[in-house]
């Protein structure tokens, strides 16, 4: 876990954007042009996206964290990645503020 939280981290160049297969997947934006946001992706493809489509990444001090109310950016793609990094690490239990939990289930 310390190795996850220790990982190289820009706020304004790390980001998540939508994936077919996995969802979401990390990214950095190279260049902003109006409405369209420039990442690169894996190991270096380019691909454009419109500014609404990306989603802020958090810091990695919040890798594998167990209380997602914690998270600086509340997102889709933050609470996917987290639950997901804990499932991996077989860190299958997590815990939300209750009202977390209320503003989440009125969302469906």
């Amino acid at each position: 876990r310390f190795q996850d939280q220790s990982k190289a981290y820009d706020s304004k160049k790390n980001c998540w954007v939508p994936d077919e297969e996995e969802g979401y997947v990390e990214a950095v934006i190279v260049k902003t042009e109006g409405n369209m946001v420039t990442v690169t992706v894996g190991m270096g493809s380019e691909k454009k996206f419109k500014k609404e489509m990306i989603q802020e990444m958090n810091p990695p001090k919040f890798e594998k964290t167990e209380d997602m109310s914690n998270l600086t950016f509340l997102n889709d793609a933050s609470v996917l990645h987290n639950l997901r990094a804990r499932y991996s690490s077989m860190l299958i239990y997590v815990s939300f503020n209750a009202s977390l939990y209320h503003m989440l289930a009125t969302c469906q």
